[in-house]
């Protein structure tokens, strides 16, 4: 490895500490390690980390949940992977919805975490390259709508809508495919650069984007004419 990974491992039992530490800096990671939601936070305050190991249910009075918002705010390239040993497909999907790049399920063996890390690194890096591909794209246009992807602009009927960068990945995702139906592992992938393993873990995920798209797009959110679920497979865009 050529440049080292800094990575800062929470989690409340010392020996899953020892073990991730010792997992990551055999590959090359220089990791810190912290013991508390309090403890995270102060490392945090000042120092950028490239990626954050974070386990979901932490003691005291700083649970992962509140770790993960102050790491996005401060450092949003931070790649994060939530540990988590409930199993609980609700807050990991909650998780994911504020940014976590990856998760894994407690008790965890050493090359699921080093896999989980490194897709959650290309994911990231993948991401950056589309996203400086996309500064130098023309505007794209279809139908009623307008999309700048160089301004990370939308419009429609040349009304500019007031939507979030991920709902704009969405929309812009489905007006490319047009009229190709996506699968929403795909759309998953886009809009929260996570890949999940179920179907219907992605069906959970996505159809929330979905959902608040329609309601800045559709002129009747509830008889959709744009955003089109096809039943199954995903969803497609149509004019």
């Amino acid at each position: 490895m050529d440049e080292s990974i800094s990575t800062l491992i929470v989690d409340d039992e010392e020996r899953i500490r020892f073990v991730l530490k010792e997992t990551l800096q055999r590959v090359g990671h220089t990791v810190t390690t912290a013991s508390s939601g309090e403890e995270a936070l102060d490392l945090l305050h000042d120092t950028p980390f490239d990626v954050l190991l974070l386990d979901l249910m932490l003691g005291g009075a700083i649970d992962g949940q509140r770790v993960l918002e102050a790491v996005r705010w401060r450092w949003p390239a931070t790649v994060v992977v939530m540990l988590t040993a409930h199993g609980s497909l609700e807050s990991a999907v909650e998780a994911i919805r504020e940014g976590v790049d990856g998760y894994l399920l407690k008790p965890v063996k050493p090359e699921e975490v080093r896999k989980a890390v490194q897709e959650a690194l290309y994911r990231r890096k993948k991401l950056r390259e589309s996203e400086e591909a996309a500064a130098e794209a023309p505007v794209l246009q279809k139908g009623a709508f307008t999309i700048d992807l160089q301004r990370h602009t939308a419009a429609y009927n040349g009304q500019p809508l007031d939507i979030s960068p991920r709902e704009l990945a969405l929309l812009t995702h489905l007006i490319q495919k047009a009229p190709e139906v996506v699968t929403t592992k795909e759309l998953v992938a886009v809009v929260r650069d996570y890949s999940p393993e179920y179907e219907y873990e992605a069906r959970d995920i996505i159809k929330w984007y979905v959902y608040q798209l329609r309601q800045r797009v559709e002129p009747e959110p509830s008889k959709p004419r744009h955003i089109l679920n096809v039943r199954g497979i995903g969803y497609r865009f149509a004019e």
